[in-house]
């Protein structure tokens, strides 16, 4: 897998991430979804990775992906930034989230 981020999400990623060891995530929810293969990519800001989680790395900001989750992504995609201030998850394909909000998972303020 790789994730190619444009200079203006990562800027925006910059601004957003409150300490250098906060990771990126980028997670495939499925809460409220019907069920686990119907799904949305998100992006969480959190403090650690787990066990189930593999770091991707980009050409900016390493970004942790569930490996059991790898199956719903694209192996290239791009993380770009919408004028309207979400990020856009695309690949070549598709575009899987065109709305995305970086979510704050750390718990601190």
């Amino acid at each position: 897998m790789n994730i190619t981020i444009t200079e203006k999400a990562a800027e925006a990623l910059k601004q957003k991430m409150k300490t250098p060891s906060s990771y990126i995530k980028l997670h495939y929810d499925t809460e409220g979804c019907g069920c686990s293969v119907d799904g949305v990519p998100v992006l969480w800001l959190v403090d650690s990775k787990n066990q189930e989680d593999e770091v991707v790395e980009t050409n900016k900001y390493p970004i942790l992906v569930e490996k059991s989750k790898k199956i719903f992504f694209d192996d290239r995609l791009t993380l770009d930034w919408n004028p309207n201030g979400t990020f856009q998850l695309k690949s070549a394909n598709e575009i899987l989230n065109g709305w995305m909000t970086l979510v704050d998972k750390t718990g601190r303020d």
